[in-house]
């Protein structure tokens, strides 16, 4: 009885940690993609163009992209609790600032601040979740934190532009900066203390930097998801010419987007905990079938919604194996490398949306990003194999990071 009860709080308390971080990843989700369907209303809020405005998500994004290694790195004799709520302390001001900017200056510097926190909370956040479990359940865990932000493109972005819409560009911002709070509190209360060892240090985390195979994941994960970027970021065009939809019926295609990332991140986590490499494997093979498809999928309504739920799905079954791989890996450098994979995701966002647009401007029609992007993706599943191959090589097995 005593053993038992003694099981089932550990497991309570695993699991009101996990809550805690996928209410900071819902969060960071939410404040990410929220200002794209707020574009016009911030336009005349600050005074500039649409087109400007557009620069206050590249400030985001370039955010993200500085503020994971640095983070990582810096912060590696941080206590990673400690760092977590320090990470969410730097992420509610950063959303608060937004809500006050009254000039684009402002905002752009305030969206370049909120992004410094994102990278590093997940990828810090993944080891963290690991490092609360078995070691056979810690893909599972890194699923759990992950899913918060396809969740925000279900609930959080399309209620918080809709708020967004009738009360003010900068309610959304303030509803952000409330739930960090609430992170922060659920963070304080719910995760334990995560000292690191006196070996971890700047040097050990920038160790992982001189491991090829932390650069192979790092490219399979910018290659393959470049391709899903390259159709996902001309989504609103390509179901309403190709489709029929109706601009505002798109708000549903996105949410059904979002819906088949949080399956393929809830099964993928499940996957990777049986045989990581394979599903790794399985799942850019998935991606790849499935851009190659979605040209002639997206021509009618309901096989064009069947297509959007599974470009969603197909994509996200990578994401606990890749987080995961990275932190085996990296070794000494695990939250370094952990971190970096958003990063690179970021970067993959920008490359596969700059080749889909080269396609456009080439003349090609609202099919042929996705085609582009099948072959991203076909290339990311051979640097996986490659990735593969190198561990038999060497007679290494991939193993179970430190925690």
């Amino acid at each position: 009885m005593t053993t038992s009860v003694t099981a089932d709080t550990r497991y309570r308390h695993v699991g009101l940690a996990l809550f805690a971080l996928a209410t900071g990843g819902f969060a960071i989700g939410t404040t990410e993609f929220v200002t794209m369907g707020l574009l016009p209303q911030i336009a005349d809020g600050v005074g500039i163009s649409i087109p400007t405005a557009g620069h206050v998500i590249s400030a985001y994004a370039v955010g993200v992209v500085v503020g994971a290694p640095v983070i990582a790195a810096l912060g590696a004799r941080t206590g990673r609790k400690r760092l977590l709520l320090g990470l969410m302390g730097v992420f509610v001001l950063g959303n608060v600032l937004s809500a006050v900017a009254g000039s684009y200056e402002m905002l752009m510097a305030a969206r370049f601040l909120s992004g410094l926190p994102h990278g590093a909370f997940f990828g810090i956040g993944a080891v963290v979740s690991a490092s609360l479990v078995p070691a056979n359940r810690r893909a599972w865990a890194v699923s759990m934190i992950m899913v918060g932000l396809p969740i925000a493109n279900i609930v959080g972005v399309p209620a918080s532009t809709l708020l967004g819409q009738q009360f003010g560009w900068q309610l959304p911002f303030v509803l952000v900066a409330v739930l960090g709070l609430l992170t922060l509190g659920a963070v304080w209360f719910w995760v334990g203390p995560q000292p690191v060892g006196s070996e971890v240090n700047v040097r050990s985390e920038l160790s992982a930097l001189a491991r090829p195979q932390v650069w192979m994941a790092l490219l399979v994960g910018m290659v393959g998801f470049g391709g899903m970027f390259a159709t996902y970021t001309f989504i609103t065009p390509t179901m309403t010419e190709l489709a029929g939809f109706s601009e505002g019926a798109v708000t549903i295609v996105l949410a059904i987007f979002g819906v088949g990332m949080t399956g393929g991140t809830l099964v993928g986590g499940r996957l990777a905990d049986r045989a990581l490499m394979p599903s790794l494997y399985g799942g850019l093979v998935a991606i790849t079938i499935m851009l190659t498809t979605f040209g002639w999928l997206a021509h009618t309504r309901p096989t064009a919604l069947l297509a959007v739920f599974l470009l969603g799905f197909s994509s996200s079954l990578l994401i606990p194996a890749l987080q995961t791989r990275l932190m085996d890996v990296a070794h000494e450098g695990q939250s370094l490398a952990a971190s970096l994979n958003h990063s690179t995701l970021n970067i993959a966002n920008a490359l596969g949306a700059w080749l889909g647009s080269l396609v456009l401007a080439a003349g090609y029609g609202y099919e042929w990003p996705s085609r582009l992007g099948a072959g991203l993706a076909i290339l990311g599943l051979l640097l996986a194999l490659a990735s593969g191959l190198m561990d038999r090589r060497t007679g290494r097995t991939t193993a179970p990071a430190a925690q």
